[in-house]
């Protein structure tokens, strides 16, 4: 049996980093999120790591473990301060948050 990842996409606030964004998991792309929705893939049981990119921008990468059966959930979304978006044009790492719920 398989794990479940959920990455839901929303903020509170107006995202200024807009478009689709693409979901990595251990370093491939597994597929694609759009502002207010909802990506769902089955991972293997054991230690895996998340990172969300757009273009050169990006979250950090996230570790994560995930156990047969389990639903591991994150939230992600685009910079939605101004300082936050203009530090990301100089550090690429800053303009995607990402956080496990």
């Amino acid at each position: 049996m398989a794990a479940t990842l959920r990455l839901t996409r929303e903020g509170a606030g107006i995202e200024l980093r807009r478009g689709q964004f693409e979901a990595w998991v251990d370093g491939g792309t597994s597929g694609t999120i759009d502002y207010a929705g909802t990506f769902v893939t089955q991972v293997e049981p054991g230690q895996h790591t998340l990172q969300i990119r757009r273009g050169r921008y990006s979250s950090q990468s996230h570790p994560f473990d995930a156990t047969d059966g389990e639903v591991v959930s994150f939230r992600c979304h685009g910079a939605m301060l101004w300082p936050r978006w203009v530090a990301s044009l100089v550090k690429p790492h800053l303009a995607i948050s990402l956080r496990r719920e």
